[in-house]
């Protein structure tokens, strides 16, 4: 498999990784397009792999050719690839809100492939959610299996309309995760606790939630039922947080990414 990568910052890092720890592709098979130079000289000081900041050169060396760059910078790149992608090439996009017909009609190329990753890719426990236009091919759905396997679970789905919701609940979701986390350990800092095992509190109990939850299979309220006791702290923890509209703040965060995805995709 050959791989081109059309940007070259944390979430095409983290692919590259993952490429090469998995053996589904050699350092020699893969091209980057970056625009800074000092970052071109990182990739390949570090994983061996050729960079250019020439994002056409880039581009026509693969059979996967990987858009992991921002939004804004989209119109620019197709303007580049526009009409100069090979039929056996497949476009694979991980930008935020970019429908398959915005990138089809920018690039004149009608293989392609919308992924929505996030963050944890980075080392291989993330989550993606994937669909293909008509046009790509069995191998190249194969290829790209393979990629995305690198970084985690993969969610297929035949309906478009799935990757602006997961964009607003897996994509952006860590950052939610994050900011839960870091108010955990600003709480246990305010009672007392020095700031290094808050944190270490914080952390293993977020993770072995979520572990529970997996690896036990039960329903997340059935499990929050077994910690509360009747009258006892965590019932008293619970009615604050619902008195502060947990929830419904945590509906409106998703709703408002979501609405914003929607927002980026509609703008072509």
């Amino acid at each position: 498999m050959k791989l081109s990568f059309i940007g070259g910052g944390a979430m095409a890092e983290a692919i590259i990784r993952g490429v090469l720890d998995k053996g589904i592709a050699p350092a020699s098979n893969i091209c980057v397009g970056e625009a800074i130079r000092e970052r071109c000289q990182w990739l390949q000081q570090t994983h061996g792999v050729t960079a250019t900041t020439n994002n056409l050169e880039a581009a026509q060396s693969g059979d996967l050719v990987v858009l992991a760059i921002k939004p804004q910078n989209l119109p620019e790149v197709m303007g580049q690839l526009t009409g100069r992608l090979e039929s056996h090439q497949a476009v694979l996009s991980i930008i935020a809100g970019a429908k398959m017909s915005t990138i089809t009609k920018g690039t004149k190329h009608s293989s392609v492939i919308r992924v929505m990753p996030n963050t944890p890719a980075q080392i291989g426990e993330g989550i993606s959610m994937w669909t293909c236009s008509p046009n790509v091919d069995r191998q190249m759905r194969e290829q790209a299996q393979a990629v995305l396997s690198t970084m985690g679970p993969h969610i297929e789905v035949d309906d478009e309309k799935y990757m602006d919701m997961a964009t607003a609940l897996s994509a952006s979701g860590p950052a939610y995760v994050f900011t839960f986390i870091e108010a955990l350990i600003d709480a246990g800092v305010h009672l007392g606790l020095p700031r290094d095992m808050a944190r270490s509190l914080a952390l293993q109990t977020v993770l072995g939630s979520a572990s529970l939850i997996k690896q036990t299979g039960k329903h997340p309220a059935e499990l929050r039922d077994m910690v509360t006791s009747p009258g006892g702290t965590t019932a008293e923890a619970l009615l604050a947080l619902e008195q502060g509209g947990f929830r419904a703040t945590v509906g409106n965060a998703v709703l408002a990414a979501y609405r914003k995805s929607v927002e980026l995709g509609n703008k072509e």
